[in-house]
């Protein structure tokens, strides 16, 4: 089975230039944990849920839930983003992308085309994809 059959195409992105606080409304609201960076077509990188929190050292600090975000309001994506991205092709095989996420303990690989991001493929994905096929084979095998 290829990536391209099990990944999601339509992926919530952010620029390099948003701010901070806007990586933090889309995660939380979204329920989302990570968020692939675009610099116009071009991945330039990801921010995860645990980049967040440790941008939020404000907070840690005992600053204020408004003063921590103004703080982010101050940062942008590119200064917060993992720039050294693991990515996949559509066409490569799942087990392939499940051991490199294993391999490399990481939770979701961009999918890209060139440098072109065309989709992401995350560990729920995956365990979705392993639940239909257990859900379809017959007991005992």
């Amino acid at each position: 089975m290829k990536v391209k059959e099990i990944m999601v195409k339509e992926v919530a992105t952010l620029d390099i230039n948003d701010e901070l606080s806007l990586a933090n409304d889309i995660i939380r609201l979204g329920r989302i944990r990570h968020l692939p960076v675009v610099d116009g077509t071009k991945l330039a990188g990801i921010i995860s849920e645990r980049d967040l929190f440790r941008s939020s050292l404000a907070q840690a600090l005992g600053y204020g839930t408004k003063a921590t975000r103004d703080l982010m309001k101050t940062l942008h994506i590119k200064d917060v983003m993992v720039p050294e991205v693991i990515t996949v092709t559509p066409e490569t095989e799942v087990t392939d992308a499940v051991r490199l996420m294993v391999n490399r303990k990481i939770g979701c690989l961009p999918v890209v085309e060139g440098d072109r991001l065309v989709g992401l493929i995350t560990e729920t994905d995956i365990l979705t994809q392993y639940l239909k096929c257990v859900e379809k084979c017959p007991e005992g095998k």
